[in-house]
């Protein structure tokens, strides 16, 4: 089976909702009020309720897992840019833009709404898939 090469590239995407939100605070545990609270999160600098962060990288995760081989994470390095609302879709891209040796890969990620809401760089490792 193959593995994932410089120069592969998968997406992903998820529409966050309210539900999804809240799902997220329950999974997690993070029950911050920006996320949760309407009353409290129109009073934020962002005017509403937001995802969490990494909720937002969530598509980034399963851009990685479509990649080829079996993928397993490594690292990842994240820097939010932008909120996302309930309602957006975000889409994510990987693309593999380095053999690091050892079966490890680096990877650009980035995430986008209408704009960049998560890059990054993640390293993976790639290993053919077993049946």
């Amino acid at each position: 089976m193959p593995v994932a090469a410089v120069g592969d590239t998968t997406t992903s995407a998820v529409t966050v909702t309210e539900e999804t939100i809240e799902a997220y605070a329950d999974l997690s545990g993070d029950h911050n009020p920006i996320h949760e609270d309407d009353g409290y999160a129109s009073e934020t600098m962002f005017g509403g309720r937001i995802a969490h962060g990494m909720l937002s990288a969530a598509p980034v995760s399963a851009a990685l897992a479509d990649l080829p081989g079996d993928i397993v994470y490594l690292s990842q390095d994240l820097t939010f840019e932008n909120p996302v609302f309930p309602g957006d879709t975000v889409t994510a891209r990987v693309e593999v833009t380095e053999e690091l040796g050892g079966d490890r890969l680096r990877v650009e990620t980035v995430a986008e709404t209408d704009e960049t809401v998560v890059s990054g760089e993640a390293v993976v490792l790639s290993v053919p898939h077993e049946s």
